[in-house]
Protein backbone atom coordinates (compact mmCIF):
# COMPACT_ATOMS: atom_id res chain seq x y z
CA UNK A 1 0.00 0.00 0.00
CA UNK A 2 1.44 3.37 -1.09
CA UNK A 3 1.84 5.81 1.80
CA UNK A 4 1.80 9.53 1.04
CA UNK A 5 4.85 11.14 2.60
CA UNK A 6 6.06 14.73 2.54
CA UNK A 7 9.77 15.22 1.79
CA UNK A 8 12.10 18.14 2.40
CA UNK A 9 9.68 20.54 0.73
CA UNK A 10 6.26 19.10 0.07
CA UNK A 11 4.79 15.90 -1.31
CA UNK A 12 6.02 15.13 -4.84
CA UNK A 13 5.35 12.18 -7.10
CA UNK A 14 5.15 11.26 -10.77
CA UNK A 15 1.95 12.46 -12.44
CA UNK A 16 -0.60 9.67 -13.07
CA UNK A 17 1.52 7.20 -11.10
CA UNK A 18 1.16 8.29 -7.47
CA UNK A 19 0.33 11.94 -8.06
CA UNK A 20 -3.32 11.44 -8.96
CA UNK A 21 -6.59 13.24 -8.30
CA UNK A 22 -7.51 10.50 -5.82
CA UNK A 23 -4.33 11.03 -3.80
CA UNK A 24 -4.58 14.82 -4.03
CA UNK A 25 -8.06 14.53 -2.52
CA UNK A 26 -6.60 12.56 0.40
CA UNK A 27 -3.97 15.24 1.07
CA UNK A 28 -6.49 18.05 0.66
CA UNK A 29 -8.85 16.34 3.13
CA UNK A 30 -5.98 15.97 5.61
CA UNK A 31 -5.16 19.67 5.13
CA UNK A 32 -8.79 20.54 5.82
CA UNK A 33 -8.79 18.52 9.06
CA UNK A 34 -5.69 20.40 10.23
CA UNK A 35 -7.23 23.75 9.26
CA UNK A 36 -10.44 22.94 11.11
CA UNK A 37 -8.44 22.86 14.35
CA UNK A 38 -7.19 26.41 13.76
CA UNK A 39 -10.49 28.21 13.31
CA UNK A 40 -14.25 27.85 13.18
CA UNK A 41 -14.01 29.29 9.67
CA UNK A 42 -10.52 28.60 8.31
CA UNK A 43 -9.23 30.36 5.20
CA UNK A 44 -6.77 28.94 2.65
CA UNK A 45 -5.14 30.33 -0.50
CA UNK A 46 -4.74 27.80 -3.33
CA UNK A 47 -2.76 28.11 -6.55
CA UNK A 48 -0.73 26.22 -9.14
CA UNK A 49 2.33 26.79 -11.27
CA UNK A 50 3.05 25.80 -14.89
CA UNK A 51 3.13 22.04 -14.53
CA UNK A 52 0.91 19.59 -16.34
CA UNK A 53 -2.42 19.18 -14.60
CA UNK A 54 -1.79 22.07 -12.23
CA UNK A 55 -5.14 23.75 -12.77
CA UNK A 56 -7.03 20.47 -12.38
CA UNK A 57 -5.21 19.51 -9.16
CA UNK A 58 -5.58 23.03 -7.70
CA UNK A 59 -9.32 23.00 -8.35
CA UNK A 60 -9.58 19.49 -6.91
CA UNK A 61 -7.86 20.77 -3.76
CA UNK A 62 -10.06 23.86 -3.57
CA UNK A 63 -13.26 21.83 -3.92
CA UNK A 64 -12.31 19.39 -1.16
CA UNK A 65 -11.32 22.23 1.18
CA UNK A 66 -14.54 24.11 0.46
CA UNK A 67 -16.59 20.96 1.04
CA UNK A 68 -15.14 20.85 4.56
CA UNK A 69 -16.07 24.43 5.43
CA UNK A 70 -12.76 26.06 4.47
CA UNK A 71 -13.01 29.45 2.73
CA UNK A 72 -10.77 29.26 -0.35
CA UNK A 73 -9.06 32.07 -2.27
CA UNK A 74 -8.26 30.37 -5.59
CA UNK A 75 -5.54 31.95 -7.71
CA UNK A 76 -6.54 33.10 -11.15
CA UNK A 77 -3.98 31.56 -13.52
CA UNK A 78 -0.38 30.50 -13.08
CA UNK A 79 1.34 31.73 -9.90
CA UNK A 80 4.66 31.24 -8.16
CA UNK A 81 5.13 29.72 -4.72
CA UNK A 82 6.10 33.12 -3.24
CA UNK A 83 2.84 34.58 -4.62
CA UNK A 84 0.80 31.99 -2.70
CA UNK A 85 2.84 32.63 0.44
CA UNK A 86 2.43 36.40 0.09
CA UNK A 87 -1.27 35.94 -0.60
CA UNK A 88 -1.72 33.84 2.53
CA UNK A 89 -0.06 36.61 4.53
CA UNK A 90 -1.89 39.58 3.01
CA UNK A 91 -5.30 37.92 2.95
CA UNK A 92 -4.98 36.88 6.59
CA UNK A 93 -5.43 33.24 5.60
CA UNK A 94 -4.58 30.37 7.89
CA UNK A 95 -2.65 28.55 5.17
CA UNK A 96 -1.75 28.33 1.51
CA UNK A 97 -1.43 25.40 -0.86
CA UNK A 98 0.42 25.45 -4.15
CA UNK A 99 0.42 22.63 -6.65
CA UNK A 100 4.04 22.41 -7.77
CA UNK A 101 6.98 20.07 -7.92
CA UNK A 102 9.37 23.03 -7.90
CA UNK A 103 12.59 22.06 -9.71
CA UNK A 104 11.80 18.35 -10.17
CA UNK A 105 11.64 16.80 -13.67
CA UNK A 106 8.51 17.53 -15.76
CA UNK A 107 6.96 14.14 -15.05
CA UNK A 108 6.45 15.20 -11.42
CA UNK A 109 3.90 17.36 -9.69
CA UNK A 110 3.56 18.15 -6.01
CA UNK A 111 1.72 19.77 -3.12
CA UNK A 112 3.30 22.38 -0.83
CA UNK A 113 1.68 23.69 2.33
CA UNK A 114 2.28 27.28 3.40
CA UNK A 115 1.35 28.95 6.66
CA UNK A 116 -0.51 32.19 7.29
CA UNK A 117 2.70 34.06 8.10
CA UNK A 118 3.77 33.69 4.46
CA UNK A 119 6.30 30.87 4.60
CA UNK A 120 6.60 27.09 4.70
CA UNK A 121 4.55 25.20 7.22
CA UNK A 122 6.69 23.93 10.09
CA UNK A 123 7.67 20.29 10.42
CA UNK A 124 5.20 19.82 13.25
CA UNK A 125 2.38 20.98 10.97
CA UNK A 126 3.53 18.68 8.16
CA UNK A 127 3.63 15.78 10.61
CA UNK A 128 0.11 16.60 11.76
CA UNK A 129 -1.25 16.77 8.21
CA UNK A 130 0.46 13.49 7.35
CA UNK A 131 -1.19 11.93 10.39
CA UNK A 132 -4.61 12.76 8.96
CA UNK A 133 -3.93 11.10 5.60
CA UNK A 134 -5.80 7.82 5.59
CA UNK A 135 -6.13 4.88 3.24
CA UNK A 136 -9.82 5.48 2.60
CA UNK A 137 -10.70 6.88 -0.82
CA UNK A 138 -12.14 10.40 -0.75
CA UNK A 139 -15.11 11.01 -3.04
CA UNK A 140 -14.91 13.99 -5.40
CA UNK A 141 -16.54 17.15 -4.09
CA UNK A 142 -19.28 19.07 -5.86
CA UNK A 143 -18.46 21.14 -8.97
CA UNK A 144 -16.46 24.32 -8.55
CA UNK A 145 -19.37 26.59 -9.49
CA UNK A 146 -21.41 25.23 -6.57
CA UNK A 147 -18.84 26.53 -4.07
CA UNK A 148 -18.39 29.77 -6.03
CA UNK A 149 -22.13 30.49 -5.74
CA UNK A 150 -21.97 29.76 -2.01
CA UNK A 151 -19.05 32.18 -1.66
CA UNK A 152 -16.84 29.41 -0.34
CA UNK A 153 -14.43 29.71 -3.28
CA UNK A 154 -13.41 33.15 -4.49
CA UNK A 155 -10.95 33.94 -7.26
CA UNK A 156 -7.96 36.14 -6.42
CA UNK A 157 -5.32 37.90 -8.54
CA UNK A 158 -2.12 36.97 -6.71
CA UNK A 159 0.13 38.19 -9.52
CA UNK A 160 -1.12 41.79 -9.25
CA UNK A 161 -0.84 41.57 -5.47
CA UNK A 162 2.80 40.49 -5.85
CA UNK A 163 3.61 43.25 -8.37
CA UNK A 164 2.12 45.87 -6.06
CA UNK A 165 4.29 44.49 -3.26
CA UNK A 166 7.40 44.82 -5.44
CA UNK A 167 6.58 48.43 -6.35
CA UNK A 168 6.16 49.33 -2.67
CA UNK A 169 9.55 47.86 -1.66
CA UNK A 170 11.94 48.63 -4.53
CA UNK A 171 13.23 51.65 -6.39
CA UNK A 172 11.75 50.35 -9.62
CA UNK A 173 13.00 53.31 -11.65
CA UNK A 174 16.57 52.52 -10.55
CA UNK A 175 16.02 48.90 -11.56
CA UNK A 176 14.67 49.95 -14.95
CA UNK A 177 17.81 52.00 -15.54
CA UNK A 178 19.79 48.77 -16.00
CA UNK A 179 16.99 46.35 -16.91
CA UNK A 180 17.68 46.61 -20.65
CA UNK A 181 20.88 44.71 -19.84
CA UNK A 182 19.01 41.92 -18.04
CA UNK A 183 18.76 38.48 -19.61
CA UNK A 184 16.10 36.42 -17.83
CA UNK A 185 15.54 32.68 -18.25
CA UNK A 186 12.10 31.74 -16.93
CA UNK A 187 12.83 28.04 -17.52
CA UNK A 188 9.17 27.84 -18.65
CA UNK A 189 8.28 28.51 -15.02
CA UNK A 190 5.93 30.68 -13.01
CA UNK A 191 8.18 33.75 -12.89
CA UNK A 192 7.77 34.61 -16.56
CA UNK A 193 4.80 37.02 -16.39
CA UNK A 194 6.15 39.11 -13.51
CA UNK A 195 9.43 39.89 -15.28
CA UNK A 196 7.60 40.66 -18.54
CA UNK A 197 5.45 43.22 -16.75
CA UNK A 198 8.22 44.73 -14.62
CA UNK A 199 10.86 44.97 -17.36
CA UNK A 200 9.38 44.86 -20.87
CA UNK A 201 12.77 45.98 -22.22
CA UNK A 202 14.62 42.96 -20.77
CA UNK A 203 15.53 39.96 -22.92
CA UNK A 204 13.61 36.82 -21.99
CA UNK A 205 14.24 33.13 -22.62
CA UNK A 206 11.78 30.25 -22.26
CA UNK A 207 9.08 32.63 -21.06
CA UNK A 208 6.12 30.77 -22.54
CA UNK A 209 3.81 28.09 -21.18
CA UNK A 210 5.42 24.69 -21.74
CA UNK A 211 4.58 22.09 -19.06
CA UNK A 212 7.16 19.72 -20.58
CA UNK A 213 10.03 22.13 -19.83
CA UNK A 214 11.75 20.80 -22.99
CA UNK A 215 12.29 17.56 -21.09
CA UNK A 216 14.61 19.20 -18.53
CA UNK A 217 14.15 19.66 -14.82
CA UNK A 218 13.56 23.41 -14.30
CA UNK A 219 16.33 23.69 -11.71
CA UNK A 220 18.43 26.88 -12.04
CA UNK A 221 21.87 25.26 -11.94
CA UNK A 222 24.65 25.73 -14.47
CA UNK A 223 24.16 22.51 -16.44
CA UNK A 224 20.57 23.57 -17.18
CA UNK A 225 21.45 27.16 -18.08
CA UNK A 226 24.15 26.89 -20.74
CA UNK A 227 22.10 28.90 -23.25
CA UNK A 228 21.84 31.99 -21.06
CA UNK A 229 25.53 31.72 -20.17
CA UNK A 230 26.63 31.61 -23.82
CA UNK A 231 24.35 34.49 -24.80
CA UNK A 232 25.84 36.77 -22.15
CA UNK A 233 29.37 35.68 -23.04
CA UNK A 234 28.84 36.66 -26.68
CA UNK A 235 27.01 39.96 -26.09
CA UNK A 236 28.57 42.63 -23.88
CA UNK A 237 25.30 44.58 -23.71
CA UNK A 238 24.08 42.21 -21.00
CA UNK A 239 24.93 43.27 -17.44
CA UNK A 240 23.73 40.07 -15.78
CA UNK A 241 21.59 36.99 -16.14
CA UNK A 242 18.75 35.84 -13.89
CA UNK A 243 16.98 32.48 -13.86
CA UNK A 244 14.25 31.07 -11.64
CA UNK A 245 12.99 27.53 -11.23
CA UNK A 246 9.57 26.07 -12.02
CA UNK A 247 7.75 27.75 -9.13
CA UNK A 248 10.13 30.75 -9.02
CA UNK A 249 11.28 30.34 -5.43
CA UNK A 250 14.88 29.50 -6.39
CA UNK A 251 17.41 31.68 -8.17
CA UNK A 252 20.22 31.19 -10.64
CA UNK A 253 22.46 34.15 -11.48
CA UNK A 254 25.19 35.11 -13.97
CA UNK A 255 27.69 37.95 -14.05
CA UNK A 256 28.35 40.20 -17.03
CA UNK A 257 30.77 37.66 -18.53
CA UNK A 258 28.24 34.82 -18.46
CA UNK A 259 29.85 33.14 -15.44
CA UNK A 260 27.50 31.38 -13.05
CA UNK A 261 27.29 32.98 -9.60
CA UNK A 262 26.28 30.27 -7.13
CA UNK A 263 24.14 30.74 -4.03
CA UNK A 264 27.15 30.83 -1.71
CA UNK A 265 28.40 33.96 -3.47
CA UNK A 266 24.90 35.44 -3.67
CA UNK A 267 24.49 35.08 0.09
CA UNK A 268 27.75 36.95 0.64
CA UNK A 269 26.68 39.71 -1.79
CA UNK A 270 23.36 40.06 0.02
CA UNK A 271 25.02 40.27 3.43
CA UNK A 272 27.20 43.11 2.14
CA UNK A 273 24.33 45.00 0.51
CA UNK A 274 21.85 44.66 3.35
CA UNK A 275 24.36 45.70 6.01
CA UNK A 276 26.33 48.38 4.16
CA UNK A 277 23.62 50.02 2.02
CA UNK A 278 20.38 49.20 3.82
CA UNK A 279 21.76 49.43 7.35
CA UNK A 280 20.08 46.17 8.34
CA UNK A 281 21.26 43.82 11.07
CA UNK A 282 20.17 40.37 12.20
CA UNK A 283 21.18 36.75 12.27
CA UNK A 284 22.24 34.80 9.22
CA UNK A 285 20.55 31.39 9.13
CA UNK A 286 22.01 28.95 6.61
CA UNK A 287 21.57 25.31 5.74
CA UNK A 288 24.24 22.69 6.41
CA UNK A 289 25.52 22.66 2.80
CA UNK A 290 26.37 26.38 2.64
CA UNK A 291 29.98 27.57 2.38
CA UNK A 292 32.07 28.24 5.49
CA UNK A 293 32.84 31.65 3.98
CA UNK A 294 29.40 32.86 5.04
CA UNK A 295 30.28 32.28 8.67
CA UNK A 296 33.65 33.97 8.09
CA UNK A 297 32.00 37.11 6.71
CA UNK A 298 29.48 37.10 9.56
CA UNK A 299 32.33 37.15 12.08
CA UNK A 300 33.89 40.14 10.31
CA UNK A 301 30.59 42.00 10.44
CA UNK A 302 29.67 40.94 13.96
CA UNK A 303 26.64 38.94 12.85
CA UNK A 304 25.50 35.71 14.47
CA UNK A 305 25.50 32.71 12.13
CA UNK A 306 23.21 29.71 12.66
CA UNK A 307 23.34 26.40 10.76
CA UNK A 308 20.22 24.28 10.23
CA UNK A 309 19.24 21.02 8.63
CA UNK A 310 18.64 21.17 4.89
CA UNK A 311 15.13 22.31 4.00
CA UNK A 312 13.86 25.86 4.07
CA UNK A 313 11.18 25.01 6.64
CA UNK A 314 13.95 24.76 9.26
CA UNK A 315 15.27 28.20 8.31
CA UNK A 316 11.77 29.63 8.36
CA UNK A 317 11.26 28.52 11.97
CA UNK A 318 14.16 30.79 13.00
CA UNK A 319 12.79 33.66 10.92
CA UNK A 320 9.51 33.52 12.82
CA UNK A 321 11.05 33.90 16.26
CA UNK A 322 14.33 35.77 15.67
CA UNK A 323 15.62 38.93 14.03
CA UNK A 324 16.97 37.33 10.84
CA UNK A 325 18.83 39.21 8.14
CA UNK A 326 19.09 36.34 5.65
CA UNK A 327 17.84 32.77 5.56
CA UNK A 328 19.54 30.80 2.82
CA UNK A 329 20.14 27.43 1.22
CA UNK A 330 22.87 26.22 -1.13
CA UNK A 331 20.22 25.24 -3.67
CA UNK A 332 19.20 28.79 -4.59
CA UNK A 333 16.48 29.31 -1.99
CA UNK A 334 17.05 32.61 -0.20
CA UNK A 335 14.85 34.86 1.97
CA UNK A 336 15.77 38.26 3.34
CA UNK A 337 14.64 40.81 5.88
CA UNK A 338 11.86 43.11 4.69
CA UNK A 339 9.96 40.41 2.78
CA UNK A 340 7.98 37.33 3.79
CA UNK A 341 9.86 34.42 5.44
CA UNK A 342 9.94 32.59 2.12
CA UNK A 343 12.38 31.75 -0.64
CA UNK A 344 11.79 34.02 -3.62
CA UNK A 345 14.00 33.87 -6.70
CA UNK A 346 12.53 36.97 -8.34
CA UNK A 347 12.74 39.05 -5.17
CA UNK A 348 16.39 38.14 -4.62
CA UNK A 349 17.13 38.88 -8.27
CA UNK A 350 15.63 42.34 -7.86
CA UNK A 351 17.75 42.98 -4.76
CA UNK A 352 20.89 42.09 -6.71
CA UNK A 353 19.86 44.37 -9.58
CA UNK A 354 19.26 47.14 -7.07
CA UNK A 355 22.72 46.54 -5.58
CA UNK A 356 24.26 46.98 -9.03
CA UNK A 357 22.16 50.05 -9.82
CA UNK A 358 22.93 51.77 -6.50
CA UNK A 359 26.68 51.10 -6.59
CA UNK A 360 27.28 51.36 -10.32
CA UNK A 361 29.37 48.19 -10.06
CA UNK A 362 29.17 44.89 -11.90
CA UNK A 363 28.50 41.66 -10.05
CA UNK A 364 32.07 40.49 -10.70
CA UNK A 365 33.44 43.72 -9.18
CA UNK A 366 31.22 43.29 -6.13
CA UNK A 367 32.45 39.71 -5.73
CA UNK A 368 36.05 40.93 -5.98
CA UNK A 369 35.31 43.28 -3.09
CA UNK A 370 34.20 40.27 -1.03
CA UNK A 371 37.27 38.21 -1.96
CA UNK A 372 39.50 41.02 -0.74
CA UNK A 373 38.24 40.42 2.79
CA UNK A 374 37.63 36.65 2.97
CA UNK A 375 39.55 35.11 0.05
CA UNK A 376 38.32 33.19 -2.97
CA UNK A 377 36.63 29.77 -2.79
CA UNK A 378 34.38 27.35 -4.65
CA UNK A 379 31.68 24.85 -3.71
CA UNK A 380 30.83 22.14 -6.24
CA UNK A 381 28.28 19.31 -6.26
CA UNK A 382 27.69 15.91 -7.80
CA UNK A 383 24.21 14.38 -7.96
CA UNK A 384 24.66 10.61 -8.02
CA UNK A 385 21.67 8.67 -9.35
CA UNK A 386 22.03 5.33 -7.59
CA UNK A 387 19.84 2.33 -6.97
CA UNK A 388 18.26 2.39 -3.49
CA UNK A 389 20.44 -0.45 -2.17
CA UNK A 390 23.70 1.24 -3.16
CA UNK A 391 22.55 4.58 -1.77
CA UNK A 392 21.48 3.02 1.53
CA UNK A 393 24.79 1.14 1.84
CA UNK A 394 26.78 4.34 1.42
CA UNK A 395 24.65 6.16 4.01
CA UNK A 396 25.04 3.25 6.45
CA UNK A 397 28.83 3.29 5.99
CA UNK A 398 28.80 7.03 6.74
CA UNK A 399 26.79 6.36 9.92
CA UNK A 400 29.23 3.63 10.95
CA UNK A 401 32.24 5.92 10.47
CA UNK A 402 33.78 3.65 7.83
CA UNK A 403 35.27 6.50 5.81
CA UNK A 404 38.56 7.66 7.33
CA UNK A 405 40.06 8.73 4.01
CA UNK A 406 38.94 9.58 0.49
CA UNK A 407 41.95 8.86 -1.67
CA UNK A 408 44.70 11.15 -0.39
CA UNK A 409 42.28 13.25 1.67
CA UNK A 410 42.29 12.46 5.38
CA UNK A 411 39.10 12.91 7.40
CA UNK A 412 39.82 14.99 10.50
CA UNK A 413 36.29 15.30 11.90
CA UNK A 414 32.67 14.56 11.00
CA UNK A 415 29.50 16.61 11.48
CA UNK A 416 26.04 15.06 11.05
CA UNK A 417 23.51 17.88 11.33
CA UNK A 418 21.93 16.63 8.10
CA UNK A 419 23.91 14.08 6.13
CA UNK A 420 27.60 13.66 6.84
CA UNK A 421 30.13 16.47 6.48
CA UNK A 422 33.73 15.25 6.49
CA UNK A 423 36.26 17.92 7.41
CA UNK A 424 39.49 17.48 5.43
CA UNK A 425 41.73 20.06 7.11
CA UNK A 426 43.10 22.81 4.88
CA UNK A 427 41.80 20.98 1.80
CA UNK A 428 38.20 21.84 2.70
CA UNK A 429 35.21 19.60 3.34
CA UNK A 430 32.85 17.16 1.66
CA UNK A 431 29.18 16.52 2.48
CA UNK A 432 27.35 13.29 1.60
CA UNK A 433 23.57 13.46 1.87
CA UNK A 434 20.61 11.63 0.31
CA UNK A 435 18.08 13.98 -1.30
CA UNK A 436 14.80 14.37 0.52
CA UNK A 437 12.79 14.88 -2.69
CA UNK A 438 14.56 12.83 -5.40
CA UNK A 439 16.19 9.37 -5.75
CA UNK A 440 19.63 10.98 -5.62
CA UNK A 441 22.71 10.99 -3.39
CA UNK A 442 24.13 14.51 -3.28
CA UNK A 443 27.84 15.06 -2.69
CA UNK A 444 29.12 18.61 -2.04
CA UNK A 445 32.70 19.82 -1.65
CA UNK A 446 34.26 23.18 -0.72
CA UNK A 447 37.85 24.15 -1.39
CA UNK A 448 40.01 27.05 -2.49
CA UNK A 449 38.87 26.88 -6.12
CA UNK A 450 36.64 24.88 -8.44
CA UNK A 451 39.40 22.52 -9.58
CA UNK A 452 40.31 21.63 -6.01
CA UNK A 453 36.64 21.07 -5.09
CA UNK A 454 36.13 18.73 -8.06
CA UNK A 455 39.29 16.87 -7.09
CA UNK A 456 37.70 16.16 -3.70
CA UNK A 457 34.42 15.13 -5.33
CA UNK A 458 36.17 12.71 -7.68
CA UNK A 459 38.11 11.14 -4.82
CA UNK A 460 34.92 10.71 -2.79
CA UNK A 461 32.97 9.29 -5.72
CA UNK A 462 35.71 6.76 -6.37
CA UNK A 463 35.84 5.77 -2.68
CA UNK A 464 32.12 5.29 -2.12
CA UNK A 465 31.35 3.50 -5.39
CA UNK A 466 34.28 1.07 -5.45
Amino acid sequence: MYKIKFGTDGWREIIADQFTSANVRKVAMATAKWLQKLSVKPVCVVGHDCRFGGEMFAEETARILASQGVKVHLANGIVSTPMVSLGANKLNAHAGVIITASHNPPTYNGYKIKAGYGGPATQSVIDEVEGYIGDREISPALPLKHYEKMGEIQWVDLETMYLDHVHSHFDVEALKSISSGLLYDAMYGAGQNVIKKLFPEATLLHAIHNPGFEGRAPEPILKNLTEISKMIEKDDSFVCGLATDGDADRIGFFDEKGRFVDSHHLILLLINYLTEYKGFTGKVVKSFSVSDKVEQLCKIKGLESITTKIGFKYICEYMLTNDVLIGAEESGGIAIKGHIPERDGIWIGLVLLEYMAKTGKSISALISDIYSSIGSFAVERYDLHLDPETKDNIVNQCKAGDYATFGSYIVQSIEDIDGFKFRLGDAGWVLIRPSGTEPVLRVYAESVNSSAAFSILDAVKNAILN
